[in-house]
């Protein structure tokens, strides 16, 4: 939701305006094998589970542009003082049960801008391929980035071949020293050779970190309408449920 004021010489007004980021995932999976829940931001405040019953409902979650303050502080914690169970903690016993897990890249994903996603030190942070930075860890590519394929024969990449189209920015991670992590894509050196597509496994779940966005702005129209676009995040469910790969 964005609000914005507007000054007219003396006079002013504001509006507000809704947006959906998540559209071009939405429509990718249209009618694929995956039936997906979209739970937008401001709902899933309060209606993403509070119980394991409620997660196993899911083969896995996708947390995209949403910081840890949503799952933290509801409105019985945050208004009421009462207390809930621990959806982060939840999410790190449901990964390690089997669920997959794949966090995407934002403003409010990992650490995010000015550091106000809060996902480093967490329980879900325990579960990723990666770690968080302790600050502002957003790196913009305004002249754009072609990414750079590090595990081309993995199965994720299948039907993927070629150049990718641009990417404008990422979420700067650390890869964890782990031997089943591993990094499928990343960005060119010229750009810092930032992992962009991370791969792990926490318990007997799977996660996966992708570090750009599910749409605009860091991910270019062209992306967005890439052939490519649909077949990327069906691969990427596919390994993360265990269905593929």
């Amino acid at each position: 939701m964005t609000s914005a004021t507007h000054y007219k010489g003396f006079d002013q007004f504001g509006s507000v305006t809704f947006h959906l980021g998540a559209e071009p995932l939405v429509k990718a999976l249209n009618g694929s094998a995956f039936d997906l829940t979209y739970m937008k931001a401001h709902e899933a405040v309060d209606a993403f589970p509070y119980e394991m019953e409620g997660l196993d409902a899911y083969d896995a979650i996708i947390l995209s542009d949403i910081g840890s303050n949503s799952f933290l502080l509801p409105p019985e914690v945050w208004l009421h003082s009462r207390t809930v169970p621990n959806r982060l903690k939840l999410i790190k016993a449901w990964v390690e049960r089997g669920g997959g897990l794949l966090m995407v890249g934002g403003y409010f994903s990992f650490q995010g801008i000015d550091g106000r996603a809060r996902w480093r030190k967490t329980p879900v942070e325990d579960t990723l391929p990666v770690t968080c930075l302790p600050y502002d860890d957003r790196v913009e590519i305004p002249e754009g980035a072609t990414p750079e394929i590090v595990a081309p024969r993995h199965p994720i990449m299948q039907g993927l071949d070629g150049d990718w189209p641009l990417l404008l920015g990422v979420n700067e991670v650390e890869v964890r020293k782990r031997a089943e992590v591993e990094v499928v894509a990343r960005l060119p050196e010229e750009h810092g050779g930032h992992p962009l597509l991370v791969l792990g496994a926490f318990g007997q779940g799977r996660t996966v970190a992708w570090t750009s966005d599910i749409g605009p702005h860091w991910l270019s129209p062209a992306f967005c309408d890439w052939e490519g676009y649909a077949r990327l995040w069906k691969n990427i469910l596919g390994w993360l449920t265990k269905s593929a790969g």
